[in-house]
């Protein structure tokens, strides 16, 4: 169930039965604000982190996010404009989304109208709770309601894992690309 408030699609809190036998609180999301770029900041470091100590260094790499300029400036940037959701549980952030409404330059173009999926990141303590899959269903919603046809994401294609999560969120794989430096991306779009 979804409810338009300030111009963002917000889901009311949910639990499922799983959720109350687990003992899990209810999660919500909202709107991003200025302060939570620090928080977005350390669910970032957590993250590439866990990664690095997965044997996963060329995801994000081994430095924190936290400690690159240029992240922290577009962290700002993100929280400043539209498009941030943040996952909350008991009011803590656990989650966060970043949509726009058109790819990244390094990802081939399509002919059909898009909203990306920019940026997605949850709590590494609170994972395998359905955050993530709580943000893909918030941001699809947010994409139709901007009457955008496909949403599309992308991913370093080296985490088999992560493909197929995308995979059993309703995304397909569609192209690939390989920057400059080597790395290589999956995309993947949901057509709304």
């Amino acid at each position: 169930m979804t409810t338009e408030a300030a111009g963002l699609s917000v889901v009311a809190p949910w639990s499922h039965a799983l959720d109350t036998v687990l003992g899990m609180a209810e999660f919500g999301v909202r709107a991003a604000i200025e302060r939570d770029a620090a928080v977005i900041l350390d669910l970032w470091d957590g993250a590439i982190a866990w990664l690095v100590a997965r044997g996963q260094p060329e995801q994000w790499g081994t430095e924190p996010a936290s400690g690159r300029a240029q992240t922290r400036e577009t962290v700002q940037q993100w929280v400043r404009g539209s498009g941030v959701t943040v996952a909350e549980r008991q009011g803590r952030v656990v989650g966060v989304s970043v949509i726009v409404p058109s790819r990244p330059d390094y990802v081939p173009a399509i002919e059909r109208s898009e909203t990306y999926l920019l940026f997605l990141i949850s709590s590494r303590g609170d994972a395998g709770q359905g955050i993530g899959s709580l943000l893909v269903r918030q941001a699809a919603a947010d994409a139709r309601a901007a009457g955008t046809e496909v949403l599309r994401v992308d991913c370093w294609a080296g985490a088999p894992s992560l493909i197929a999560w995308y995979t059993r969120q309703g995304f397909i794989a569609s192209d690939s690309y390989t920057v400059a430096d080597g790395w290589r991306g999956q995309v993947f779009e949901m057509t709304l």
